[in-house]
């Protein structure tokens, strides 16, 4: 069973998934990183393949992906650093990047080795929908690595329902129509969105990210969906040398 399928399937709720930048701030910080969040009790790792044009992502990632990528990262070093992390770890990974550096790399042979290190789901932002379901749905599968999407509050029902479909491990839901990074506390009009994604009964849990960087909007997350994604603040407090066990049980409250 992938990891992601055997998480929810005892864990519905208070589901904390944390995003670091491959080779970010050091070059070899990865896997150690990586491995402190699973002692810290971290759920899901979601690890960021750096690009030179993140258009998802706010300031903080993107200039963590810069720093990366002028320390020496690249896609075949990331499979490197990690190509024995299934003897330290059963945590599920994710992997999410831009569908460029894929392609470069090579779309199956980029899934087969996913899959050869034990890699969990890939989120690629700037995919279209039309282009996995008919190009890479099946190399996907083929390689049992979940595809995870987006949606947005501007995401009608419809939409969100096929977006749901197309979708396994769990679906991202994006708290704000900006980038990574945003900050303060979740509004009424964020927690509406919340709630009418819990009432559409979806297939997969449920996941919010962008815009939580301490425990207030991890708990309203929980209050409506499965879990929040926790990305800029944590890339902050790692370039800060700040504790990672310290920073997990602050999230946590």
């Amino acid at each position: 069973m992938n990891r992601l399928d055997n998480l929810f399937s005892h864990k519905k709720k208070d589901t904390l998934a944390i995003y670091f930048t491959a080779g970010f701030p050091k070059l070899n910080d990865t896997r150690r990183i990586l491995l402190e969040l699973d002692a810290a009790g971290t759920d899901i790792i979601e690890i960021g393949m750096p690009f030179s044009d993140p258009l998802a992502d706010g300031s903080t990632i993107q200039a963590s992906s810069q720093k990366a990528l002028g320390n020496g990262m690249s896609l075949k070093l990331l499979f490197e650093q990690l190509k024995d992390i299934r003897q330290e770890t059963e945590i599920p990974i994710v992997l999410m990047g831009y569908i460029n550096p894929v392609m470069v790399f090579g779309v199956e042979a980029f899934c087969k080795k996913c899959q050869e290190i034990g890699i969990d789901g890939l989120i690629l932002p700037d995919l279209p929908l039309w282009e996995f379901n008919n190009n890479y749905k099946s190399i996907f599968e083929k390689y049992g690595i979940h595809a995870i999407f987006l949606v947005t509050p501007q995401t009608s029902d419809e939409r969100v329902r096929i977006l749901d479909a197309a979708s396994s491990g769990f679906l991202y839901a994006v708290s704000v129509s900006t980038t990574t990074g945003s900050s303060g506390r979740f509004n009424k009009e964020q927690e509406s969105y919340f709630k009418r994604l819990s009432n559409l009964k979806l297939n997969n849990p449920i996941l919010v990210g962008f815009g939580i960087a301490e425990s207030k909007n991890f708990k309203i997350a929980n209050k409506y969906l499965n879990g929040g994604v926790v990305g800029s603040a944590f890339i902050r407090a790692i370039e800060k040398e700040e504790s990672v066990d310290g920073f997990i049980k602050s999230l946590r409250g």
